[in-house]
């Protein structure tokens, strides 16, 4: 696939590592609003950072000409072992890779992901995979470490939504009051952060993401159609509605 220049960043957090050259299409459209949304190139440069920004691609554009050609591209994106919330029935499933310090998958989980939860309800099931970018966010992975510890005692999205809830900085002691507000076993807690239980099992997502040419968090697959970046509300509804509707290519 044709390699492209990357663009200017502004929401989603780029991964400092060296990144393989695959290359993700948006599938642009309109709404009645003349808003322009798409997809967005996914997979930079080795060189440079990863780098999507709303306005390249596409959102915000008024006055934008109806839907353009569609390029859609799936991929077969694993759930692994990892936290999911929803049935495994579900038509719609949301497979997200993020990073608990990231301020974009902040944004993401405060602005986006209850709306989704309130709309769609047991038509959609959400998969969190870790991408800590350990390079410009230092506690990534010992927040990462600290959810797996939660989930652990079935608490996971409850933790979650502490940590991405921003009551406290993240650290040690954050982890641990998280924990003990939720009523989890302490003892039980405090060893698995000790014995870094899932320090693999984080990195071991970080690994399988970077394989599949991920630079940058949060990065979601609806049904393995990629959306890279904090990208608002309406565009997860337009591409859901859809792919309820049958409407985009397999």
């Amino acid at each position: 696939m044709e390699n492209k220049t990357p663009l200017p960043e502004n929401n989603s957090s780029p991964d400092k590592r060296p990144t393989l050259n695959v290359n993700i299409w948006f599938l642009p459209l309109a709404f009645a609003i003349g808003l322009l949304v798409g997809f967005a190139f996914w997979g930079r440069s080795t060189t440079q950072n990863s780098a999507v920004s709303a306005d390249t691609a596409g959102l915000g554009a008024q006055g934008s000409t109806p839907e353009a050609t569609q390029q859609i591209k799936r991929y077969p994106v694993t759930v692994d072992d990892d936290p999911t919330l929803g049935s495994a029935n579900a038509p719609i499933t949301v497979i997200e890779f993020s990073d608990f310090q990231c301020p974009y998958c902040q944004k993401w989980e405060q602005e986006v992901y209850g709306q989704l939860l309130q709309d769609y309800g047991d038509k959609i099931r959400f998969v969190y995979r870790d991408f800590p970018l350990t390079s410009i966010h230092p506690q990534a992975q010992p927040a990462a470490e600290a959810a797996e510890c939660a989930n652990e005692q079935g608490a996971f999205w409850k933790y979650h939504d502490k940590l991405f809830g921003m009551e406290s900085p993240l650290g040690a002691d954050t982890y641990v009051k998280y924990a003990s507000e939720l009523g989890l076993d302490m003892t039980k807690f405090q060893q698995c952060l000790t014995d870094h239980r899932y320090q693999a099992e984080v990195t071991a997502d970080l690994e399988y993401a970077t394989n599949l040419g991920i630079n940058s968090t949060p990065t979601f697959f609806i049904n393995g159609i990629p959306v890279v970046g904090a990208q608002p509300y309406s565009v997860f509804k337009y591409v859901i509605d859809k792919e309820l509707a049958g409407e985009l290519p397999k």
